[in-house]
């Protein structure tokens, strides 16, 4: 793996460190076919029941390498095939039965959006600072931002971050339902300890329990837009009906049983 990435697995938990601090960890060719080999690794593993994604640097994820665009160049069809890079990586999270947690201290703005949007549960620093900033150099949204802003806050907010030069607190961000917590430090370098520490403590709660249903509550949950109503019934009545079958829900029934008739 690329050291753009840093990649572990320990005791069920993946984590996926963006490694471009000196850039604000901007995606460019390298960090984003990195990205796309972590994620899908990290979502097929038989070892993984959980992915923390996380940041080195006072940054979570600034976007695109503007900076590099502009040096390089590029042109229009080498631009959209690095994103369908990237977009292979935000396919493997969202559409996968393991839960994401994100750790996502500091700025996240423009593409670094949709790395946060692919994240299960995502855990900031109330120094945060997040938005869209696309077409302040002339861009679209990409990376998933127009596909999962609108569902993560609704339409008109999303249309708010994305037609206005507009950072959210992270208050705002909260409020908002962009993300689920924030954690506040006395200083940027303790408040990114303790914004990752956190998201740990999340990851290792859902393996402490039963990491399978949550994986599979994920699951229904995200891809639930693909489903009718009707289909979406079915859907869970067959994802409940495979998890009865399953030793660890015929375990916990049975405790959970032995309990309730001991009161």
């Amino acid at each position: 793996m690329s050291d753009v990435i840093l990649f572990t697995v320990d005791e069920g938990l993946a984590r996926l460190t963006l490694n471009r601090p000196e850039r604000l960890n901007a995606f460019n060719a390298e960090l984003a076919h990195a990205w796309r080999d972590a994620t899908v690794e990290a979502t097929t593993r038989d070892d993984v029941s959980a992915v923390l994604i996380d940041a080195v640097g006072p940054a979570f994820c600034a976007g695109g390498d503007v900076i590099e665009m502009a040096t390089t160049g590029g042109s229009e069809t080498d631009i959209a095939a690095l994103a369908e890079v990237i977009n292979t990586g935000i396919r493997a999270l969202t559409e996968s039965a393991v839960p994401v947690v994100a750790a996502a201290h500091g700025t996240t703005a423009g593409g670094g959006l949709g790395i946060l949007l692919s994240s299960d549960y995502a855990v900031i620093g109330g120094r945060s600072k997040l938005g869209s900033l696309y077409a302040n150099i002339g861009l679209t949204p990409d990376l998933s931002v127009s596909a999962q802003l609108a569902r993560a806050v609704g339409q008109r907010r999303a249309l708010q971050l994305v037609l206005q030069d507009r950072m959210l607190t992270a208050e705002e961000a909260v409020e908002w339902g962009l993300v689920a917590e924030a954690v506040a430090g006395e200083d940027a370098v303790t408040e990114a300890q303790l914004v990752r520490a956190r998201a740990e403590e999340v990851a290792r709660f859902w393996l402490d329990g039963a990491a399978a249903a949550y994986g599979q509550a994920k699951r229904l949950v995200r891809s639930q837009p693909e489903r009718s109503f009707v289909e979406q019934l079915s859907e869970e009545a067959r994802s409940i009906g495979a998890a009865m079958a399953t030793p660890d829900a015929q375990a916990r029934i049975a405790a959970f049983a032995a309990q309730s008739r001991s009161r």
